[in-house]
């Protein structure tokens, strides 16, 4: 079969890699559909490499078709031969076969298209993750979403606003506001020309303080906006794509019993992954099929072209996911 591999010099070749070989746990999945996350892109560098055993090519979410099961994946699930499925994986999305484990695995929900589908497994589930698990929000709650066009925001916003969650996002521009208009966000901060501490203290003074915040962004902003969460409150830190330190005053902290909570949805075991795709598939996926929530598509190309998908990622002009079409 053909991957996606990463040369010397970090630029990308479509090449034949050896087929996968299945477990007795695992199927065989024909990828039809691969989505990006900046995770490839921190792979692509050599930063975050493919935990032990993955495929050493990047992609972590994927639709496709089963073409092959294993003995045990036979008698433990209810997955056949020939159903649609999409795939939360360690590594080697970007590519035309996967070896999955079955549990690993969820059913294209009824109204999505496989390009769709591949946008759910990673993004969906880390959503999921930081909100309910991790979060524990509740209808009524409001949520602090930073870099609200951001690929995981996309997804992050739409499913708080369908289980009752008020939600407050940034972003850098006017143009980026209306971008982002249909994802229903409560309250959308321009940052580049409004202070997100003096939007949040207003918050507060009309009653609504914030319970979580998901923040992907890090260094200043963090620094300015955690004095205003709620007591009990918890922000979660998933990236610092803005940087890596900020200031702090400590008594905000301990005062109000905030906690600070570290999240990353790669580093799960494979047994909380599972937990965590089959409550998505029970709570979340219905909600899909009701069309309360959906996948944001920015663009979809071939995944010849996965140079220039990923140059969009860098660029950071994306409304939504990149997908990567294999069949």
């Amino acid at each position: 079969m053909k991957a996606i591999l990463v040369n010397d010099d970090r630029s990308l070749r479509w090449d034949n890699v050896p087929d996968p070989v299945i477990k007795s746990e695992e199927v065989l999945v024909e990828i039809h559909a691969a989505a990006l996350n900046r995770a490839d892109l921190m792979q692509r560098e050599g930063d975050y490499p493919p935990p032990p055993g993955c495929p050493e090519w990047m992609g972590l979410e994927i639709a496709g078709v089963i073409v092959e099961m294993g003995e045990e994946a036979k008698a433990k699930s209810n997955w056949k031969i020939g159903d649609k499925v999409c795939a939360l994986l360690g590594g080697g999305g970007y590519a035309e076969y996967v070896a999955v484990k079955y549990d690993m695995l969820m059913p294209v929900p009824k109204n999505c298209t496989m390009e769709e589908a591949a946008a759910i497994p990673e993004a969906f589930a880390t959503a999921y993750l930081n909100l309910f698990i991790e979060g524990n929000i509740q209808p009524g709650n409001t949520l602090l979403m930073n870099a609200g066009a951001s690929g995981l925001a996309s997804v992050i916003i739409p499913m708080a606003k369908a289980f009752g969650i008020r939600v407050i996002t940034t972003v850098l521009s006017d143009e980026i506001a209306n971008s982002i208009k249909h994802l229903n966000a409560d309250v959308v901060v321009n940052t580049s020309k409004d202070n997100i501490a003096d939007v949040l203290k207003a918050q507060l003074e009309e009653g609504h303080s914030v319970d979580v915040a998901i923040d992907c962004l890090g260094g200043e902003i963090m620094g300015k906006c955690i004095h205003f969460l709620t007591h009990g409150a918890r922000w979660i830190m998933i990236a610092a794509l803005a940087g890596q330190k900020t200031e702090i005053d400590l008594k905000n902290i301990y005062v109000r019993n905030v906690r600070i909570i570290g999240s990353t949805l790669r580093s799960r075991t494979p047994e909380t992954k599972a937990r965590i795709l089959a409550e998505l598939v029970e709570k979340v996926f219905p909600k899909i099929e009701a069309g309360e929530v959906k996948p944001t598509i920015h663009a979809i190309l071939p995944i010849t072209e996965a140079e220039a998908a990923h140059d969009i990622l860098y660029k950071g002009k994306n409304v939504g996911k990149v997908v990567l079409k294999v069949k």
